[in-house]
């Protein structure tokens, strides 16, 4: 994995596939590639041409020819799971022959048992890579074109994928194929794309379409078509996507991690706007495709997410819980799929994922589809492949989000959340009363995200006095334990600063023994009926010479800093407490001279396991 490319029609394609990785590099890579074909001569057939390069978009560009020229290409950015980042490693791979390329996302589960089958028939390896072996599965199927050959080789294969082939020999294509790995295609005007991500594509064309799972397409310069990887023809209709490809500039800040932070009150107001129905104080979610009757008859919620998705389903249960009174948790999506869990037909699943491509959570959702369950989806990007498997649900509507760790979806997520616990509320027995006092709290959170914001310098003043350390605590007790998560989380992923959160009530039960003047604490102190309790963690820290950070919304004498946050309604709190520490964990990171958008390690999307 990570970022796909490809284009097919009359420009040269080499700035088109160069500018389209440079809008991928967000998810996360650590080397990058690009093939074209050539023109044919007289007596010599087209040719492959390629360029690879360890590192970032502007090496391989650097390596690029004048003269790399030619109308259809496919490119790649890689996050290494077989073999260490490397020219060898990078995609595109070909063949021994170099009349087959392709470009990979996703993991071969059974390569090593192909290797070895290719390696006894004579095939040498340039490579550690997994997908090495479809290239030189495709180069030796016998089938007579390059649709055939693809799904001859696709056969034997076992895992994910998400890929684009190119032939020499058919250079009048691109065939691409996905199981578990998104692939999106771009249609233009006489040109057609190709892209594992729509923010590749946006700033050509808008109108898109996306593949399931077991189908296949052949991209011509005029025309498209697709089918399953059994040969069936499919019905493509194309959509249009609502982002421009303005959403995914920077808007004049250093970094989209900052800009998406300072999004997150337009982002609040945009997932609110149109849903609340005032005159029966609750909110219109229309794509749940869940009726009153149904909703009452839900016994249980459970809802799955990965990493900040998670955190926010955490919060998400707890606001249900107290809303509508329907018992509910969450769940790490990739454990759940694993342990053979008790599928319950009274039991509402909701799977939580800002892609909507999140390969644990969708795997999770059809394993779910085929017990029976209903499944809803929380995602932000329309169409995507969760959003397609789950019986309803909810978008998000934060915007694109480029920066690999997530801000603005995560405050957007929780916010749908709170409609959805306010909307099943409603249907229960939450009082009018209470459905107003939370259509309020609501309505005020846009003007006092904006409010938090204009406090950035104060909060940027504290980073810099915590940036020394070298691991943090965070803790919280009930609605500010899954804030202390996600704060903790988001510090680790961007400043690389260890940190750990635990419920402040478990301090006492073994974590009390890592407390010291280097080790600094961020409390999370809601003004709610657990204050008092939150003070006496504080004290069991100042008592062990500790220094505390605490987010509160009032001065906390036992803290050495406190960021004042506005007060909402209780149960919306956890909405504002998180955003002052994500510039937190910013500021921490500007100030040790971090690669803020693109943490090492990470990817965006992750669609592999």
């Amino acid at each position: 994995m990570c970022g796909i490319v490809g284009y097919i029609g009359k420009r040269d394609v080499a700035p088109l596939l160069l500018e389209g990785l440079q809008r991928l590099e967000y998810r996360g890579y650590d080397s990058a590639g690009i093939v074209i074909t050539g023109k044919a001569s007289a007596g010599k057939p087209a040719a492959l041409k390629m360029v690879k390069a360890k590192g970032r978009v502007r090496e391989l560009e650097a390596r690029v020819p004048k003269r790399f020229t030619g109308t259809t290409g496919i490119a790649h950015t890689r996050w290494a799971t077989h073999g260490a980042p490397s020219d060898e490693n990078a995609h595109p791979h070909l063949d021994a022959d170099n009349r087959v390329a392709v470009v990979h996302n996703g993991i071969i589960d059974n390569a090593d048992e192909l290797r070895a089958k290719l390696v006894a028939d004579g095939v040498v390896f340039l490579s550690e890579t997994d997908t090495e072996v479809l290239v030189h599965m495709i180069a030796r199927a016998q089938a007579d074109t390059l649709e055939e050959k693809v799904r001859e080789a696709l056969r034997s294969v076992e895992g994910t994928y998400g890929i684009a082939v190119m032939h020499a020999d058919f250079n009048d294509r691109i065939v691409v194929a996905r199981n578990g790995s998104p692939v999106v295609l771009g249609i233009g005007e006489k040109e057609m794309f190709v892209a594992s991500d729509v923010a590749a594509l946006v700033a050509h064309t808008r109108q898109v379409v996306t593949l399931d799972d077991g189908e296949m397409a052949t991209l011509k310069a005029d025309d498209f078509r697709t089918y399953t990887t059994e040969g069936s023809s499919t019905t493509a209709t194309p959509t249009t996507v609502e982002w421009e490809a303005e959403s995914y500039d920077m808007g004049g800040h250093d970094t989209y991690m900052h800009k998406e932070i300072s999004e997150q009150a337009d982002a609040v107001d945009r997932v609110l706007r149109g849903r609340i129905d005032d005159r029966f104080a609750t909110v219109h979610l229309g794509g749940l495709n869940l009726d009153a009757r149904e909703a009452r008859g839900v016994r249980r919620i459970k809802i799955l997410g990965c990493g900040t998705s998670y955190h926010a389903g955490q919060i998400g249960a707890q606001l249900i819980e107290e809303l509508a009174r329907i018992p509910a948790d969450a769940e790490p999506a990739s454990e759940f799929r694993y342990r053979n869990p008790v599928v319950d037909p009274d039991t509402l699943y909701v799977a939580v994922s800002q892609s909507g491509e999140t390969y644990d959570v969708l795997a999770a959702v059809q394993e779910l589809k085929r017990k029976g369950a209903r499944v809803l989806g929380v995602v932000n990007v329309v169409g995507s492949a969760i959003a397609r498997e789950a019986d309803g649900g909810t978008y998000v509507h934060a915007g694109p989000e480029v920066c690999v760790v997530s801000t603005k979806c995560f405050t957007n997520t929780v916010v749908a959340f709170a409609l959805l616990a306010l909307h099943l509320g409603r249907i229960r027995d939450l009082s009018v009363a209470d459905g107003k006092r939370i259509i309020d709290g609501l309505r005020r959170l846009p003007a006092q995200i904006s409010e938090i914001l204009a406090n950035e310098d104060e909060i940027k003043e504290m980073a810099a006095q915590y940036a020394d350390a070298k691991s943090m605590m965070f803790i919280g007790r009930v609605r500010g334990y899954p804030v202390a998560r996600e704060a903790s989380l988001k510090l680790k992923e961007v400043s690389y600063i260890h940190a750990e959160a635990y419920p402040a009530s478990e301090l006492k039960h073994g974590p009390l023994a890592l407390i010291e003047p280097a080790m600094p604490t961020v409390a999370i102190v809601p003004d709610d009926d657990l204050l008092e309790k939150n003070r006496a963690a504080m004290e069991e820290i100042k008592a062990r010479s500790g220094r505390i950070l605490a987010v509160a919304h009032q001065v906390q004498e036992k803290a050495d800093h406190t960021i004042v946050v506005p007060k909402n309604e209780n149960e919306l709190d956890p909405i504002l407490m998180g955003i002052p520490l994500q510039l937190l964990a910013y500021h921490t990171a500007l100030a040790m001279g971090r690669d803020i958008d693109k943490p090492r390690n990470l990817a965006k999307s992750v669609t592999v396991e």
